[in-house]
């Protein structure tokens, strides 16, 4: 790197090396959301981790998934794990420098068809990354409250669930992202 790096670039470089922070990127389906989080965790030195909250639950899934490998590329230890991530958080903080959940809703989605209790998991995972130490992780989620009210209780109710998910990882990040058409709008930090 040159000397004469400008203030911007030593700022950004500042940024990219602490750790233990937590970045929420949310929007909408297809909105970049991941192509974001991934991108700004691969600008981060060291061993990476991503934590895979989608099962392949049909053919449709398992294609998805593998897409999403591939756009990982190697670099990435995955940690497939549908419902104990805030668990699993505090198992691997510090032994990777970057971790990237994708994605909270599906994270969710797991948790109800489990018959788990989602306020009280949600309560689980925010402990788990306020007691974050070493580790700078991107959290993903999907933005579902912006369009029309479902028209089933079972939506709705996942709706709202995930909006106050997203409402408590977001007030614990230090930024919030929202994309949108492929463009990330920094909201917080």
């Amino acid at each position: 790197m040159s000397a004469t790096r400008t203030a911007s670039e030593k700022r950004v470089e500042r940024r990219i090396s602490a750790m233990g922070k937590m970045v929420f990127v949310t929007g909408g389906a297809r909105s970049g959301k991941s192509s974001f989080a991934l991108s700004e965790a691969l600008k981060i030195a060291g061993k990476k981790a991503f934590i895979a909250t989608a099962e392949e639950t049909d053919e449709e899934m398992k294609d998805r998934i593998n897409r999403h490998r591939q756009d990982r590329g190697n670099g990435w230890k995955t940690f497939e794990e549908p419902v104990a991530i805030a668990r699993l958080v505090k198992g691997i903080d510090g032994r990777y420098p970057v971790i990237v959940i994708d994605c909270l809703t599906l994270w969710l989605a797991n948790l109800m068809m489990s018959g788990l209790d989602p306020e009280k998991e949600t309560g689980r995972l925010v402990a788990a990354l306020r007691a974050l130490k070493k580790s700078r992780v991107f959290i993903v989620s999907n933005e579902v409250g912006m369009g029309i009210v479902p028209e089933n209780e079972l939506a709705r109710r996942f709706r709202d669930m995930a909006g106050r998910l997203n409402q408590r990882v977001a007030e614990v990040s230090d930024e919030v992202y929202v994309t949108f058409s492929g463009i990330p709008v920094k909201i917080k930090g």
